[in-house]
């Protein structure tokens, strides 16, 4: 049997099948790429709550994993040369898992550099911008006057939506007929911005049937129900 207790982490949050990847994390959309992407591959996992409002994310035990105090992070039990490996960062996970599962990954080398931009366009673009965009339609930033923050990201989202809706055009998924990490990592944004974030009316989403028409096909995958729920919510 693996030992994990060499990680201060496992004290906080034991793991019941140490053989099993250990992903924590909550449904939020960095935290259902990664659970997304274990149901897609169908790796075993063992799945543990980093509940934030006990400040889980702040405790020393994450911190030794996470040290940017972000969800979601894994501990691989059989990593790289078949020793464990801690990991943080869903876009840095999500390429760890697409190789070693040998999926959702293209073979082709400029596919996969390819499909790694799409990632990138996710991470530092759609991610903080509906982010922001969220913080300041739904939650504190109502409370401002000055409606200028907010209508910058607005701006902002629109123009990632049309870039994506443009990139949508006579394709399946983002990379084509293969679904991939890229869809992985872009579309759970895009379900929080119309639906937790309410913002659909706000970015004129009706205007983007591209970005519409993947969106629903995306959630239709079962393995992308089970993982949108996934720590479950209560």
């Amino acid at each position: 049997m693996t030992d994990l207790s060499n990680f201060p982490i496992t004290k906080k949050w034991p793991a019941q099948h140490p053989d099993r990847l250990q992903l924590y994390s909550l449904p939020t959309p960095n935290g259902v790429k990664v659970s997304i992407m274990l149901e897609e591959t169908g790796l075993p996992y063992e799945v543990h709550k980093v509940r934030f409002d006990a400040n889980d994310q702040t405790s020393p035990e994450f911190l030794s994993l996470s040290p940017n105090n972000k969800i979601p992070a894994i501990l691989d039990p059989n990593g790289p040369g078949g020793q464990p490996l801690p990991l943080f960062e869903s876009g840095a996970i999500l390429v760890y898992l697409a190789d070693k599962t040998g999926q959702l990954m293209p073979k082709d080398p400029a596919a996969r550099y390819q499909t790694l931009q799409w990632l990138m366009f996710q991470m530092g673009g759609i991610g903080p911008m509906f982010g922001q965009l969220g913080f300041f339609n739904k939650f504190a930033g109502k409370d401002y006057e000055d409606k200028r923050p907010r209508d910058r990201y607005v701006a902002e989202a629109k123009r990632l939506l049309a870039v994506l809706d443009k990139r949508l055009e006579g394709r399946r998924w983002v990379m084509g007929d293969d679904y991939s990490i890229a869809d992985i990592a872009i579309f759970p944004w895009v379900r929080n911005l119309i639906g937790f974030y309410e913002a659909g009316e706000l970015v004129g989403f009706s205007g983007f049937p591209q970005v519409a028409r993947v969106l629903e096909a995306f959630v239709a995958r079962p393995a992308v129900t089970r993982g949108l729920d996934i720590p479950p919510r209560n």
